[in-house]
């Protein structure tokens, strides 16, 4: 009955209208005094009728006729995403597909800021629109700081745009929700929720209309139940430069593609940072791509050319400070102190030593970062740690903001991360190689070995990022400690030569700022190393023979003995075998009087290898085989695998001599037997993961020189190349061009035989070694000599006799004049 209420209040107005003017009639007072009364109650119950009835009425008024239509426009130049839009279309097809009762489909996309999460939603809303015949909603739910939208507010636009009239207050959230479900029911209405804060803002906002559907979007998940979550990443560098193209012109990213990946790298692959780059080269038609990523390179400056306006959809600065105001305290302290860190990436722990708390509580704090957009997972390492980072454009963020900290508490902060990268790594090297460390070394099993290989495969960036803050920060006993422990890692691998090399500069600079002889002489030996694998002998050597003066003057015996082995080696592999043998066994001798049997075998070893340089193959197997013996008693695979490939070189070098001889059964007995022995060690390397090791077998089962395996023999050393090749070994990269060439001319390939030698010769050129050098004329020599063709012998051999005299390495000498004597006749 919708006219009884106004019929009835207007007849009670009326009836009031009578009696109210009855009070000037002719009556008695009592009578007039309850016509009053009369009046007044009818006047309230007219008041009653007509508001009672609007309420009521206004729940129940028509819907607009037209279905409302809010859904934003597609970006003009929307780029990319076709696998995020495939896998939306996924979604909803099969929720049209399903006949199952459920609740309404609620996709939440979520990443950081900038980077197109509104124009993903905006397209694909679009895109599905014709589906949702009853309207297309849509709020931003942003609002300022500390204060998001609230569902109320979003609930009245949503109602009123659906034609419901709230004239008067319509209530608290409770009662919008209820009206929400009402004008929902049997509707399919699309919704969009852009810049959601968090799910209690989220939750009132969704209908329980199987036949609607929800699109949100938000930096960080929302963990709302029964939606569908997806994380939208960065650009990918192609979908970058196709974006900046559209925005500044195709034709200058063609002129300058170099210039525009750049730009895109320096973006950090954010759409909101490309689309601001796009826009200052869109009205600067002046400006080259090249001048803007030079402007871009100056990270002092990075943020301001990133910024068109003071406004999240036009800053980059901007956008970053939203999320950055939604973490706590300790989140945005965190925030800073990280980028203090230059490393890609670091583990949890690093967080706990940043905060002074312990480290699974530093880790959450992390994945809060991630969970607020501003930090992300780079995934597990080899060790099985998670590893975290900061994106490249928050970083410079954070520094800004580091400005105004306490830089006292801030460099303590720094100095807690490098103590405890010190400790880690000083554990990792005495692990891997306990050695190095002391006189015997503390017990170290296999497993704690390959360990110490992950984690150093696993930090390694880190660790050098840490040597050089705590060089910067002139925190020397830190750099040194730092230094140590990653040139022993990297020793006892035998991998990251360059890195090896910088921190063995780094830890002599050190030590000699803290004035710690020891530590110097330690580093001078470490810095030895690497220059001898390089090339650089006599600048090893002349650092070795310092620190020998250095452990000689402090008494240290056992490190003086390291310096004699270091120096014997030196000379070894410079041709000067005389001097250094003396240098040899006086370290031999050293060893066994400090009771170092582990020392003593190996440079038993190192001596045996300069006695079959001497072709003297009997005293070599001798001294291996006494070496062997000690290291099988002490357990020691890794050692006792490392003679077996020098008792195997030996073994061929015998079976050489034999067949040389006409001893053809002795010699195949010999071969089979240097065969057994270099698969035994590669196999041992194999199994503990010791690629480089592995490569020196392969390379020496390719020099065996069986002529019935010849083609075996090339194929061992050039899978010891790639395998060298790829752990950025050049020295050993050029050792094997060398035994590739002698593979090839025993096989009666000349021409490549000739390739590869001269590739040998180039390599130890730019590697100045030129002891090597001579070594590969030599057999380039022998090569052409062997083959019958004396006359392209003869300029190899004379430039190799040249080095041997400058060298005076007399050895050398002799050789090559045998050869060339050989030549003349």
């Amino acid at each position: 009955m919708p006219l009884a209420a106004p019929v009835a209040a207007g007849i009670a107005a009326a009836a009031a209208s009578v009696l109210a003017a009855s009070v000037d009639w002719e009556i008695p007072p009592v009578a007039k005094v309850s016509v009053t009364m009369a009046a007044a109650l009818l006047v309230g119950l007219t008041t009653w009728a007509t508001t009672e009835g609007r309420s009521k009425r206004e729940a129940a008024a028509e819907p607009s006729a037209r279905a409302p239509h809010q859904w934003p426009p597609v970006p003009e130049h929307f780029t990319g995403r076709a696998e995020s839009l495939a896998e939306l279309r996924t979604v909803f097809g099969a929720r049209r597909k399903s006949g199952a009762v459920s609740p309404p489909l609620v996709v939440s996309v979520y990443g950081r800021g900038g980077v197109g999460k509104s124009a993903l939603v905006a397209r694909f809303g679009q895109e599905i629109a014709g589906a949702f015949p009853d309207g297309r909603l849509y709020a931003d739910l942003r609002g300022g700081v500390d204060a998001p939208v609230r569902p109320e507010e979003v609930l009245i636009g949503f109602l009123r745009a659906l034609g419901v009239r709230l004239t008067t207050d319509p209530g608290g959230l409770d009662e919008l929700r209820k009206l929400w479900l009402t004008w929902t029911k049997d509707r399919r209405i699309l919704i969009g929720l852009d810049n959601a804060h968090g799910a209690d803002q989220v939750k009132p906002l969704i209908p329980a209309e199987p036949g609607c559907a929800v699109l949100v979007t938000s930096r960080q998940p929302l963990f709302l139940n029964g939606t569908h979550d997806t994380q939208l990443g960065v650009f990918s560098e192609a979908h970058g430069v196709e974006l900046l193209a559209r925005l500044a012109g195709g034709a200058r990213v063609v002129d300058d593609l170099d210039a525009a990946k750049e730009i895109v790298r320096i973006c950090d692959y954010l759409p909101l940072a490309i689309n601001i780059c796009g826009g200052r080269l869109a009205t600067r038609e002046h400006w080259t791509l090249r001048q803007l990523a030079g402007r871009l390179a100056d990270e002092r400056r990075r943020l301001d050319q990133l910024e068109l306006a003071q406004t999240v959809d036009k800053s980059v600065r901007a956008s970053v400070q939203l999320s950055y105001d939604d973490c706590t305290g300790m989140q945005r302290r965190l925030l800073r102190l990280l980028s203090a860190l230059t490393s890609p990436d670091v583990p949890g722990w690093v967080a706990g030593e940043l905060l002074d708390i312990s480290g699974l509580d530093g880790a959450d704090q992390l994945e809060a970062l991630i969970d607020a957009q501003l930090a992300e997972s780079s995934g597990l390492d080899p060790t099985g740690a998670m590893r975290y980072r900061l994106h490249d454009l928050v970083r410079l963020f954070a520094i800004e903001l580091a400005e105004g900290d306490d830089q006292v508490r801030r460099r303590a902060a720094i100095e807690r991360v490098l103590s405890g990268y010190r400790r880690r790594a000083e554990e990792a090297a005495q692990d891997r190689w306990p050695q190095d460390w002391s006189r015997g070394g503390r017990s170290s099993g296999v497993e704690g070995q390959m360990h110490a290989g992950d984690w150093l495969n696993a930090e390694r960036l880190s660790l050098i990022a840490m040597i050089n803050l705590a060089r910067q920060l002139e925190l020397w006993e830190l750099t040194s400690g730092l230094a140590r422990a990653f040139c022993s890692l990297c020793h006892s691998l035998r991998a990251y030569w360059a890195d090896w090399h910088a921190a063995a500069e780094a830890g002599c600079e050190a030590a000699r700022h803290t004035g710690d002889r020891r530590a110097l002489a330690i580093a001078l030996l470490d810095r030895a190393a690497v220059q001898g694998g390089l090339g650089g002998h006599e600048l090893g050597r002349v650092g070795a023979e310092q620190a020998l003066e250095i452990f000689t003057d402090l008494g240290e015996s056992w490190w003086a003995a390291r310096a004699m082995r270091t120096i014997g080696m030196g000379l070894f592999n410079d041709g000067h075998l005389d001097r250094a043998q003396d240098f040899l066994i006086g370290a031999i001798t050293a060893f066994k009087g400090e009771e170092d049997f582990w020392w003593m075998a190996r440079t038993q070893r190192n001596l045996a290898e300069m006695r079959l340089a001497e072709r003297r193959p009997e005293e070599a197997r001798d001294l291996l085989e006494d070496a062997l013996e000690v290291f099988k008693q002490a357990g020691n695979r890794y050692s006792e695998a490392q003679t077996l490939r020098a008792y195997g070189e030996v073994l061929a070098a015998q079976a050489r001599g034999r067949r040389r001889e006409g001893e053809h059964r002795a010699a195949l007995e010999g071969f089979t037997k240097a065969g057994f022995s270099l698969d035994r060690a590669a196999e041992m390397f194999r199994q503990r993961g010791e690629l480089w090791e592995e490569a020196r077998c392969l390379r020496a089962a390719g020099e065996v020189g069986d002529p019935s395996n010849g083609l075996r023999e090339l194929d061992f050393v050039r899978r010891a190349e790639e395998i060298l090749t790829a752990l950025g070994d050049s020295w050993g990269v050029a050792r094997t061009a060398l035994s590739a060439g002698r593979a090839l001319a025993r096989l009666g390939r000349i021409e490549e035989s000739e390739r590869e030698l001269r590739r040998a010769v180039h390599a130890f050129e730019e590697l100045d070694d030129r002891w090597w050098m001579a070594l590969s004329l030599r057999y380039l020599g022998e090569a052409h000599l062997d083959s019958g063709g004396p006359h392209a012998a003869v300029e190899p051999l004379k430039q190799a006799r040249d080095i041997y005299r400058s060298l005076g390495n007399e050895a050398g000498m002799r050789r090559t004049l045998e050869l060339l004597r050989k030549v003349e006749s």
